[in-house]
């Protein structure tokens, strides 16, 4: 054996390479926790200075701007190897992941709904992703991640129990995050089935370009495309963009491209302990003893889950 082969062996070795894969899969399922539960703080952070619509727009007008070289890119390459179908399903996906979600969830805020709880109901999304991938895979759930589910379901049922209970919002509103949680959990299975060429990031650029279009549009139709001229509102759209819109949407991409749409999905139980804390941190929001435990039940579901990396996932090389 050469020097350079004793120098080249440690890096080729299967378990060195698992282990790096993990540490790889583990720091990106952490960015994407701590960046998706930012994009709750920064709805209730631009809710008193602009509609849903407005923040909305800038925030993407704002991604769409900071993305441009990716937004080149997937003009070049989409163009070369997408078809017109293949093309309309990516604008299907960004309607269901970004468009339908961010919609509902702003809706949700304004009208009411505490950062924390709206997180939580998102939460909710890991049941629905599973179920529907069962479904259309026609494999079982597993027991395992059956009780998971449970569990994870429960703890989000008793932190919205008790803040109905405390009379913070009212019923009707838990629709908004609902619908919410639903247009994800479907756009989540589909962008499985509906891969793009390019790298996360470039899908991304693409999606929040059709985004940006469609909530201008909105904003537009509705009279409140103009920004508000306050400091707030452009720290909350600057956060909303930067942490969420680029940190938050670009490791989700990537966490279902190499870990499957259902681990992806798992890891939001993570985010409303951090939405939580941010919430007590930056507005005041009581950490009411229903949280605490609600909080506590989500992150042991996504132990009980499993592992970090679905069966049969595998990494999406970049084309």
């Amino acid at each position: 054996m050469t020097a350079q082969d004793s120098v080249q062996a440690p890096l080729d070795h299967p378990v060195a390479g698992t282990t790096g894969r993990r540490s790889r899969d583990l720091l990106l399922g952490a960015g994407l926790v701590v960046c998706w539960s930012s994009g709750f703080i920064g709805a209730e952070l631009a809710a008193p200075h602009a509609p849903p619509a407005t923040t909305l727009a800038w925030r993407y007008l704002l991604t769409t701007v900071l993305l441009v070289p990716w937004l080149v890119r997937a003009a070049r390459t989409w163009g070369a190897r997408l078809s017109a179908a293949d093309l309309l399903r990516q604008v299907v996906l960004a309607l269901l992941v970004q468009v339908g979600y961010l919609a509902g969830v702003f809706a949700a805020v304004s009208a009411g709904v505490p950062a924390g709880t709206t997180a939580l109901v998102a939460a909710l999304q890991p049941a629905l992703v599973v179920l529907l991938v069962a479904l259309t895979s026609r494999r079982g759930v597993g027991a395992r991640r059956l009780v998971g589910l449970v569990v994870g379901t429960a703890g989000v049922a008793v932190v919205v129990s008790g803040d109905l209970r405390a009379g913070t919002f009212g019923g009707a509103a838990v629709l908004l995050p609902v619908a919410a949680t639903a247009s994800l959990a479907v756009g989540t299975v589909l962008q499985r089935r509906w891969p793009a060429p390019g790298g996360p990031m470039t899908t991304l650029a693409a999606h929040s370009a059709v985004s940006a279009v469609v909530f201008s549009a909105w904003a537009l139709a509705t009279g409140a495309l103009a920004p508000p001229p306050v400091p707030g509102f452009a720290g909350a759209v600057l956060w909303s963009a930067v942490l969420a819109g680029i940190g938050g949407y670009g490791s989700y991409v990537a966490v279902v491209r190499r870990s499957g749409p259902a681990r992806a999905s798992t890891l939001l139980w993570l985010t409303p302990p951090v939405t939580a804390l941010w919430a007590w941190a930056v507005f005041g929001d009581p950490l009411r003893p229903a949280t605490l435990v609600g909080l506590a039940v989500c992150a042991a579901a996504v132990v009980v889950f499993g592992p970090a990396r679905e069966e049969g996932a595998v990494s999406t090389p970049r084309r």
